[in-house]
């Protein structure tokens, strides 16, 4: 643990009256959309390749500025008197082991150790702890549309609020669908957003039923076409020519090119 300490040692010196004017001047909310960034990033690393040379010194790197954000919270927390890191080790130690007795109460032959159980288990604690109304007041209303959705139906589906499998998912987007259709036809625009809202909600839905994240696949998804439309810009300039310029068919045609040679 030397690195770590070092670490917390090399931010107090940094906010210390010494230190850098940068980093004395941060307030919690100032450093929001750094820690934001870094999160991504992080992400970023980790959905490389398995096989790309250059994943572990990125994630490496990325954690690390990661966890430099996270303890430059801390430190600010500190400075203003709210929490000091041996106070949030101490709150997320005793959280854990709380919320996994099936880990740290062996003796205790009365907690589910199947997924599932373990789940329901985690998320009945979690509300007894923080006296919720909701099982989905826990979720942050300012994560990702998508990857909320996604969370909003896992912890209705640990109440039984939930679809059986697949094929109902199926005939609810397909409702949604008509529905959207509908909305379209009668030309309301609110009538619009809220049915598509509706069927991208049911999509969302369909990833726990066939064990896909949307989050997840929709970025893998983003890439593809990124990657596809790339392709699909340099064949064009190669030719002397420009997207912009080709028909609909020249499109397609050039689409399946590129499909062709990204191979994914």
């Amino acid at each position: 643990m030397s690195n770590l300490n070092r670490l917390v040692g090399v931010i107090a010196t940094l906010r210390s009256p010494q230190g850098c004017p940068w980093d004395r001047a941060q307030t919690l909310r100032s450093m929001r959309g750094y820690l934001l960034e870094e999160v991504y990033e992080v992400l970023e690393a980790i959905n490389l390749p398995d096989d790309d040379p250059d994943r572990a010194s990125l994630l490496t790197e990325e954690l690390g500025d990661l966890l430099f954000n996270v303890l430059m919270l801390t430190q600010i927390a500190a400075d203003s008197g709210l929490a000091d890191i041996e106070q949030v080790a101490a709150q997320i130690s005793d959280k854990m082991v709380t919320r996994h007795p099936h880990v740290f109460d062996p003796d205790n032959h009365s907690h589910s150790h199947t997924d599932g159980g373990t789940l329901k288990l985690w998320e009945a604690i979690k509300d007894r702890k923080k006296q919720r109304t909701s099982r989905l007041d826990g979720i942050p209303r300012a994560l990702p549309a998508l990857l909320r959705a996604h969370r909003q139906g896992e912890k209705a589906g640990l109440v039984g609020f939930d679809w059986h499998n697949a094929e109902g998912v199926f005939a609810k987007i397909d409702e949604e669908l008509g529905e959207l259709r509908e909305a379209i036809a009668d030309g309301d625009p609110r009538a619009i957003e809220h049915e598509y809202g509706d069927l991208l909600m049911a999509s969302a839905s369909l990833g726990r039923q066939i064990g896909a994240n949307p989050e997840d696949a929709l970025q893998v998804a983003n890439n593809r076409f990124y990657s596809r439309f790339a392709k699909m810009e340099a064949l064009a300039r190669a030719r002397g020519t420009d997207l912009s310029t080709e028909d609909d068919e020249a499109l397609d045609a050039l689409w399946e090119e590129a499909k062709r040679q990204s191979q994914n």
